[in-house]
């Protein structure tokens, strides 16, 4: 924290601090819960297809790019269709698809592979994820912006 912040604290009174910390601590609630949500699938994913030494990691590929596909239609739908509450965002957008996507993991992998004596999946993986992820949330927000388009005629 800079000087000016934490004087800006001192200087308010604590009736102030604890008025903001309440209007946050829904935020930061949500956040979590839909983190747990979206990570507990992301690693049910990861138990059910599980990857191979050396081998193409499809769980984490395929977690990312319907993460990024799900993520383009909700920004459509809560910034162009819905008045969505002030908590749905934090929920679903940064909790559950935040825990849901893994472009961490993505990088740990691409490491591994690299490591392990498989530098062209790793590149591969690498250029098709990103590929990939990029398509998936363009072609999933055009699709939702022209149905929306479509619905409103």
């Amino acid at each position: 924290m800079t000087a000016p912040e934490t004087e800006s604290l001192r200087a308010r009174p604590a009736s102030r601090r604890r008025s903001a910390w309440r209007t946050q601590a829904p935020v930061v609630a949500v956040v979590a819960a839909g983190g747990a949500l979206g990570a507990t699938v992301r690693y049910a994913f990861t138990l059910a297809w599980p990857t191979p030494p050396g081998g193409f990691p499809w769980a984490t590929f395929w977690t990312n790019v319907t993460g990024c596909a799900v993520i383009g239609v909700f920004m459509v739908l809560i910034t162009d269709a819905w008045a969505a509450h002030r908590l749905v965002r934090p929920f679903f957008g940064t909790g559950v698809l935040g825990g849901y996507t893994t472009f961490s993991t993505y990088a740990v992998d691409i490491q591994k592979l690299a490591d392990g004596g498989h530098p062209r999946t790793a590149l591969a993986y690498l250029a098709v994820t990103l590929l990939a992820a990029l398509t998936a949330v363009w072609a999933a927000s055009a699709a939702a912006r022209a149905l929306l388009t479509r619905r409103q005629r």
